[in-house]
């Protein structure tokens, strides 16, 4: 058996990665992945390195992966520890470089500690030996810390039941879960009555500006598309005074090889392009990653990344729509929220026991809000 770190995924062979467990996840499969180093979106300056863990059998056949990066420091993450930096910065010590295992500016759950297909407990016996290689990597290099971010909860499960190495993290987001429905009204059959008129209100106000939507999978969607969306994500970064941390041509390379997991909703009005989201579809979820207006209608973000996207996830039988990271306001229009799971190891003992400290009540807290918001979901009751 070999254990190696590479610092491209290229050095895997394509039909090998794409054959691990968890790459229906679009976001783990290996197009998207090598999209992000081709396109210099990850790597050089971006503070991104990747160090991909590989197992393979010496004859060279792929047993086990965790795509990881060396960060230099903690942007495009999702799940804060900023201030964990600056507790190490106040005590003298260094926290960076660190290792993350994730997918870079990515905030969607997915597994992170691939295997080949087999049974269990093989699988999570492999899956062990992955996050054991990962700590025995990060003393080698005295890293401070390893961060799996957005990990299953059987996967995290996994981890902090062994040995108490991994800490363990939530959070919330917002989800959208299909009950076997047959259109959109059966969905708002569920509402109370007011929420019911609210979303109603709000598609309707989208009508009357007279803007259009349009629904468009893969090859459907051509290079003007495709270069429009990138001009409404630049905008969005900067009118939120954020990053855009993608390229031109990371956007150029999904269209080219990633084509079938892609699904982007637009909006028309007058004839000419106001808005559009653009969405991944893999294994039984669809996900909202971005989206972009250059226009302001009352609504239209509402319908462009939530509604448009419900619909198609009833026409398709898709179980569920992620539709990112925060907001409150899904709430009311039928999202509910929903436990992610991260896992942290921190070399620093000391450090380690004070983080566990503070997990243990930040998970509580956690759980507390989500009780708090489950009373308000705009479900009839009963």
């Amino acid at each position: 058996m070999k254990i190696r770190f590479v610092e491209s995924i290229s050095a895997v062979p394509p039909e090998q990665w794409q054959r691990l467990q968890g790459t229906d996840n679009p976001f783990v499969d290996y197009r998207f992945l090598h999209a992000l180093e081709q396109s210099g979106s990850v790597g050089g300056e971006s503070g991104w390195q990747p160090h991909h863990l590989i197992i393979s059998h010496d004859a060279g056949q792929l047993l086990g992966a965790v795509p990881s990066y060396l960060k230099q420091h903690s942007y495009g993450e999702y799940v804060f520890d900023w201030g964990w930096a600056d507790a190490y910065r106040r005590a003298g010590l260094a926290y960076y470089p660190k290792l993350v295992c994730a997918v870079p500016f990515t905030p969607a759950t997915g597994s992170r500690l691939l295997t080949v297909e087999q049974d269990e407990p093989q699988a999570g016996e492999l899956r062990q030996q992955l996050a054991m290689e990962l700590i025995e990597e990060a003393r080698r290099r005295q890293l401070s810390s390893i961060h799996c971010l957005f990990l299953p909860r059987t996967e995290a499960e996994l981890l902090t039941g062994g040995q108490g190495e991994w800490l363990a993290r939530h959070d919330l987001q917002f989800h959208w879960q299909n009950q076997n429905y047959q259109q959109f009204g059966d969905f708002l059959a569920t509402f109370s009555s007011k929420k019911r008129k609210n979303v109603n209100r709000e598609r309707r106000r989208v009508r009357e500006a007279g803007v259009e939507m349009e629904l468009l999978e893969g090859s459907e969607l051509s290079a003007d598309h495709w270069r429009l969306f990138y001009q409404l994500y630049r905008l969005t970064a900067y009118k939120r005074g954020g990053t855009a941390y993608l390229t031109e041509q990371f956007f150029k390379l999904i269209a080219d090889q990633m084509a079938d997991r892609v699904v982007m909703v637009l909006a028309k009005k007058g004839g000419e392009y106001v808005a559009a989201a653009l969405n991944f579809r893999g294994g039984d979820a669809l996900y909202g990653r971005y989206w972009g207006c250059l226009a302001n209608f009352d609504s239209l973000h509402f319908e462009t990344c939530y509604y448009r996207a419900i619909e198609y996830c009833i026409e398709e039988k898709i179980a569920r729509y992620e539709a990112g990271a925060q907001g409150e306001h899904k709430l009311s229009r039928g999202f509910m929220p929903t436990t992610t799971h991260s896992l942290h190891w921190l070399a620093h003992r000391q450090f380690a026991d004070a983080v566990a400290d503070y997990l243990d009540q930040e998970r509580e807290q956690i759980s507390g809000y989500q009780q708090v918001l489950q009373a308000h979901t705009p479900f009839r009751r009963g």
